[in-house]
């Protein structure tokens, strides 16, 4: 089916432990005028409603910082993204921070109610805490253990308040679907700074962690297709793209999260090419682009712009017709 790419910016922060996700898009933009490139040119920009100034205000959960006030910016995105979406649109998302993702695959959930997703997670992070398990409170490292639904009480660590809890339930039932995804259903691609409780998840569920060793000793074709017989049985596959994936000493530290040795640019183009090119495909995002931190000028956003350019025209490909 021939779809139309849509753009869409989402630079809520709120999820974030330092600040400057919310300058992503524009430092994208910076860097394709930089390169003449014209992606921001060719597609509509629909930009989601955020509440970056929540920040003002000091949190008062900390297990699960600004919480409250990220269930109602991911209920209200989820119902922006869900009006962009239609039959013959595919939407590219811009987001700030990786607790976006929640708004994002729970649109798609209420889009698709039937329909089995795939989930693809090229990242530095599993975000599978709760907040009965993470150290920080920082919620870009729970969307994935709020859209599977788990709590990981066999590793709690924390006391989260009550009205925490009850907004973590309200998070994890976003759109009234719980869970969104099957552990069985998430790839991880590059996933290298992890802690006991996600690892404890990753290992009693099989969640496959393709590293980056393992890419380069076994090649990375071999990797993609042990991951397309992974998601065989899924109807729709979504892509999520946390540039901290890619090596910070190869690329800069213009992330949240910086963590070397990771992907060189070159392998995470082919791996976001390689599912662009599979028509289950329903939605890519990319996140956690921090120009704030970028020690060597814009060049995490540089980078970025040319792989999202590239990745987008094989999307366009896909879906021509």
């Amino acid at each position: 089916m021939k779809k139309e790419i849509i753009l869409i910016e989402n630079m809520s922060e709120l999820g974030a432990g330092t600040r400057g996700s919310s300058l992503g898009f524009s430092a994208l933009e910076l860097a394709a005028l930089k390169f003449d490139i014209d992606v921001f040119n060719r597609y509509p920009v629909n930009t989601a409603p955020t509440n970056n100034n929540a920040l003002y205000n000091k949190w008062v959960n900390p297990h699960a910082k600004y919480i409250g006030d990220i269930v109602k910016v991911s209920r209200n995105t989820s119902d922006f993204i869900l009006l962009n979406m239609h039959e013959k649109s595919f939407p590219v998302i811009i987001s700030g921070d990786h607790s976006n993702a929640v708004a994002s695959i729970s649109a798609i959930s209420a889009a698709y109610p039937e329909k089995r997703l795939g989930v693809i997670w090229v990242d530095a992070h599993a975000d599978l805490h709760s907040p009965y398990t993470s150290p920080s409170g920082n919620m870009h490292g729970m969307p994935l253990g709020a859209l599977l639904g788990l709590d990981n009480l066999e590793c709690k660590i924390c006391d989260p308040l009550e009205e925490t809890v009850k907004l973590w339930e309200e998070l994890k039932n976003l759109r009234g679907i719980s869970p969104k995804v099957r552990p069985e259903d998430v790839v991880f691609f590059s996933v290298r700074d992890t802690e006991k409780p996600e690892n404890t998840l990753m290992s009693k569920h099989s969640i496959r962690n393709f590293e980056v060793d393992e890419l380069r000793s076994k090649g990375l074709d071999h990797c993609l297709s042990e991951a397309d017989h992974i998601l065989s049985n899924c109807d729709l596959i979504y892509v999520s793209f946390d540039v901290d994936s890619m090596d910070c000493e190869l690329v800069s530290k213009g992330t949240g999260t910086p963590v070397p040795h990771g992907l060189s640019p070159e392998e995470a183009e082919s791996i976001l090419k390689h599912f662009s090119s599979d028509k289950r495909l329903v939605c890519l995002e990319v996140v956690e682009i921090n120009p704030l931190l970028d020690e060597k000028g814009n060049v995490m956003a540089e980078t970025s712009v040319r792989i999202l350019d590239n990745v987008i025209r094989v999307i366009e490909n896909t879906f021509s017709e």
